[in-house]
């Protein structure tokens, strides 16, 4: 993943902005795993959680797949961590390692990238089976922004306590 961050048009249409908007946070939270070994990613954010950094980064690469292979691309697939479909399995990165995590992620960003570009508007819908409602492609890339800027915040919070890096 690439960390070459490029701030959001201050003006643009919708799907440019849309776009730029949720490159700009993926770009984010890959800079603020950089530099870091894969002890430091795996440390979790406070003793009584698996949430860690790379916990963070495979949780993001179920969202990105959920979102738009799943309920954007009605794709028949599993997550990437769990065949029951329990979100919380990624936060678990004991195991993991910078390259697994970061390779699932990157590819299911690539993925996504393709499904939107492909789709004709913003107003093409997918079937979010969870909530058992049609969606809008809009409402997947808002809802994908929402999730990293969250995610993003507990990010910061994470890398301060592992070695006092602040803000980006």
């Amino acid at each position: 993943m690439t960390t070459d961050r490029i701030a959001p048009p201050t003006v643009g249409g919708e799907r440019e902005m849309l776009r730029a908007f949720l490159d700009y946070h993926r770009a984010t939270l890959a800079m603020k795993c950089e530099g870091l070994s894969d002890d430091d990613l795996r440390r979790a954010a406070v003793p009584s959680s698996t949430l860690s950094l790379l916990g963070l980064v495979r949780h993001m690469a179920e969202v990105e797949r959920t979102w738009f292979r799943i309920v954007m691309n009605a794709e028949d697939i599993a997550l990437v961590w769990s065949d029951e479909g329990d979100y919380q399995v990624a936060y678990d990165a004991s195991a993991s390692t910078r390259s697994e995590a970061f390779a699932a992620w990157q590819a299911e960003v690539e993925h996504a990238r393709r499904i939107e570009e492909a789709a004709e508007s913003l107003d093409v819908t997918g079937h979010q089976p969870r909530w058992g409602e049609d969606v809008s492609l809009r409402l997947v890339m808002l809802h994908l922004i929402h999730e990293y800027a969250r995610h993003n915040g507990h990010a910061d919070l994470i890398r301060e306590a592992i070695d006092g890096t602040v803000g980006v």
